[in-house]
C-alpha cells in the first residue's frame, strides 16, 4: 500500500445481466478499496468495437485510495471475476468492466496497465460521465481538461 493517497477516475460499464445492479455491486467492492467520492449519472450508451451487442450503462467514478496502480487493477480484476465477467472477446460483452482512466498524475505504460486509458479521449462513452464529476481534471498527456478533450471530438 502507498503512504501517497491518490486521486483516482474509474470508468464502468456493463451489458449483461441487470446491467445497473452490476455496476452499483461494483461500486460497493471499490468502497472497500478507499473513498468513493463521486459517481456520475449512468449513460446509456453504444456498443464500442464489436456493434453487434446490447446497449452499455456506463457510468465514471472518483476514488482516493492508497493503492498503488497494479494493486487496485489486481482489485479490479478481481471484482469483475465476482461478477462473472468472462474475457471470452475482446470489446465483447460483459456483465462488467472497470477501467483505469486517470492516476493521479501518473503516467504508466507497460504491458497489462496503461494510465491514462489510452482510448479515453477518443470515447464520448468515457468521456461524458467522467465530465460530470471531473470536468477541469486534466489529462497529464494530453494536458487538456476532460471538458475540452470532449469538445474536440462533438
Amino acid at each position: 500500500m502507498s503512504e501517497i493517497v491518490q486521486e483516482v477516475y474509474l470508468g464502468l460499464g456493463a451489458n449483461l445481466g441487470d446491467r445497473e445492479k452490476n455496476i452499483e455491486q461494483a461500486v460497493s467492492y471499490l468502497e472497500k478499496h478507499g473513498t468513493v467520492m463521486a459517481t456520475s449519472s449512468f449513460y446509456e450508451t453504444e456498443p464500442w468495437g464489436i456493434i453487434d451487442q446490447p446497449l452499455f450503462l456506463n457510468m465514471a467514478l472518483h476514488l482516493r485510495t492508497r493503492l498503488a496502480a497494479d494493486k487496485l487493477l489486481q482489485c479490479i480484476f478481481a471484482i469483475e471475476k465476482k461478477l462473472k465477467r468472462e474475457r471470452v472477446i475482446i470489446n465483447g460483452p460483459r456483465t462488467i468492466d472497470i477501467d483505469i482512466l486517470i492516476y493521479g498524475h501518473a503516467i504508466i505504460d507497460r504491458p497489462g496497465l496503461q494510465v491514462p486509458h489510452p482510448g479515453m479521449h477518443k470515447r464520448t462513452t468515457v468521456l461524458l460521465p467522467l465530465i460530470e464529476i471531473a470536468s477541469k481534471v486534466v489529462h497529464p498527456v494530453f494536458r487538456k481538461t476532460m471538458a475540452e478533450l470532449l469538445e474536440e471530438i462533438r
